[in-house]
């Protein structure tokens, strides 16, 4: 199965269908496809989070610029070439840019350098939620995409606008309006429970609306928050299996989909730009206890 990269944007099948890119509705072996979040992993050496990317179980990287982590600044230090080897050596991909710090508006250098690197998508914010219906605001700002999306839909690179709190791009009703007034496939959302109704009914339906205008998936719920200290384990709980939300549901809500895009195990620490846990090991292993969970939510449904 392939997910949206830029050779798939250069075919005449995906503007045709972006269901070339999932897999069949039968299928009886649904597994998600992981990528690795750099931002997990604190301000690491960016060479030591490649290290990391098969250690999880994932095959492809996410690299976040400050104040969550640095690995997208590190590339640009040591050089892309340094950092294409790098992933060359360790079998891996890079496959997505997480730039917050840029917003949906300043992205046209980003989305060429992606592409040079090889990658597939840009994760960043919508924008302010003004008083009013909300609907209305969804189109405008998809409508003020429109040359951008242009940009990276040419370059093969998609444009992943997570739903955030106090964003436009925020409500379960906000995600629906997107999924249905967005005709862009260089546009779609990268969906983050943590930010949702911690509601197992809510989340499914709104994975099934979405439908193919979801371009990425964090398995991150929202636990005890991730905005004040509080002892680890209960910070962890934003990881799947350690806090209450059942994934099970969720897990099949994405299987009904066909769902093979990338899925990032994710959780923020706080303060942020410091590893989840002491070192890089002990992340991944983390990591590791809830992809375990996750597997074991699939053999449930």
């Amino acid at each position: 199965m392939k997910t949206l990269t830029r050779r798939a944007f250069n075919s005449a099948a995906l503007l045709g269908s972006l269901g070339a890119n999932v897999a069949s509705a039968d299928s009886p072996d649904f597994k998600l496809k992981y990528m690795l979040a750099s931002s997990m992993y604190g301000r690491i050496d960016v060479l030591e989070c490649i290290r990391q990317v098969k250690a999880i179980n994932a095959s492809c990287i996410d690299l976040w610029p400050p104040s969550h982590g640095d690995q997208r600044l590190q590339i640009d230090n040591i050089g892309h070439e340094v950092f294409l080897r790098a992933l060359s050596d360790a079998g891996v991909t890079f496959e997505m840019s997480t730039r917050y710090d840029l917003g949906p508006y300043r992205l046209k250098d980003e989305i060429e350098i992606v592409k040079r690197l090889g990658g597939s998508m840009i994760v960043c914010g919508s924008r302010k939620l003004n008083p009013g219906d909300v609907k209305p605001q969804v189109q405008e700002f998809i409508a003020s995409l429109k040359p951008h999306a242009m940009l990276a839909e040419k370059a093969g690179v998609r444009i992943c606008i997570e739903n955030h709190s106090s964003a436009l791009i925020n409500s379960p009703d906000s995600i629906r309006y997107f999924a249905e007034l967005n005709q862009s496939p260089a546009l779609g959302i990268a969906l983050a429970p943590y930010h949702l109704p911690q509601e197992t009914g809510t989340i499914s339906n709104l994975i099934g609306h979405l439908g193919d205008h979801l371009a990425h998936f964090y398995a991150w719920e929202h636990g005890m928050g991730c905005h004040k200290p509080m002892p680890k384990p209960l910070e962890l709980m934003q990881m799947p299996g350690q806090g209450t939300l059942d994934f099970a549901p969720i897990m099949s809500a994405l299987k009904d989909i066909n769902y093979s895009n990338y899925t990032e195990i994710f959780m923020h620490p706080t303060p942020r730009g410091i590893p989840i846990l002491a070192n890089a090991n002990l992340v991944s292993q983390e990591i590791n206890k809830s992809r375990d969970y996750l597997t074991r939510c699939i053999e449930r449904i």
